[in-house]
């Protein structure tokens, strides 16, 4: 007999311990039969004020997400979805190809994230090619989510760094000034935005944009758990979060 609740499947998910906003995400687009379960990236929530204290940042990140993963592999899940996002557009296409190697080779197990999945989420959507992002990062967190999707073979159009405070104070950040900064990325030569950032509570926000505005706009929550539900061959539809999750 499978796991009585998570019976479809189990997912650990993997994120900063200053992240409030991946967890609530992912918890309200789950379907019945699947769990989440969460592993923290034990990190302190530094001060951000430029590129250099942004890397302080990330380099803690990078210092303690293996063990937050080898935590989450006493469950036995399904599959590790990671709930971070900078790290996991680093150092380009070949960067994030990388990376995933490396947590696939520890975890045993198929191994979901952000980039890749946003990657997968465009190409679900239509396939766009001149898109805009937005991101609560310093630039040089944005210099590489740029570098990525050129990578990808994307045009980045325009992209918007909220340059937050610290990594919890991402969550702060309003339905408003979420708002702004989608019409300020906005353009009719643009064919897609993308959010990066999973402290960022955009799922919402993306959902009634893309109804606005009648183009692709592409929260990294919600792209990240889609890409998990369809790999595992999980097809539930669900509402409230745009196209990509009701639809496709």
């Amino acid at each position: 007999m499978g796991d009585s609740l998570g019976y479809r499947a189990k997912f650990a998910v993997v994120a900063p311990s200053t992240n409030t906003s991946v967890q609530p995400e992912y918890d309200a687009m789950r379907p019945r039969g699947v769990t989440n379960h969460f592993a923290r990236i034990a990190i302190p929530d530094t001060r951000v004020t430029d590129d250099a204290s942004f890397m302080v940042m990330l380099n803690n990140i990078r210092a303690a997400t293996g063990a937050a993963v080898d935590v989450a592999m006493s469950m036995a899940p399904d599959a590790v979805v990671m709930g971070m996002s900078a790290e996991t557009f680093w150092d380009g296409a070949d960067g994030a190809e990388a990376m995933h190697g490396r947590l696939e080779a520890q975890a045993g197990k198929p191994v979901i994230m952000g980039s890749h999945a946003c990657d997968a989420a465009i190409k679900a959507l239509g396939g766009a090619k001149r898109i805009s992002i937005i991101t609560p990062y310093m630039p040089v967190g944005d210099a590489q989510v740029r570098r990525y999707f050129e990578d990808e073979g994307y045009e980045v159009l325009a992209i918007k760094g909220l340059k937050c405070a610290s990594p919890m104070l991402i969550a702060h950040e309003s339905e408003q000034t979420l708002k702004r900064a989608v019409e300020e990325v906005d353009d009719p030569q643009v064919e897609a935005i993308i959010q990066c950032g999973t402290n960022l509570a955009f799922a919402r926000v993306a959902g009634i944009a893309e109804f606005w505005l009648e183009k692709p706009v592409i929260a990294i929550n919600t792209a990240t758990y889609w890409h998990a539900l369809r790999s595992h061959g999980i097809m539930d539809r669900v509402d409230g979060f745009g196209a990509l999750l009701s639809d496709y």
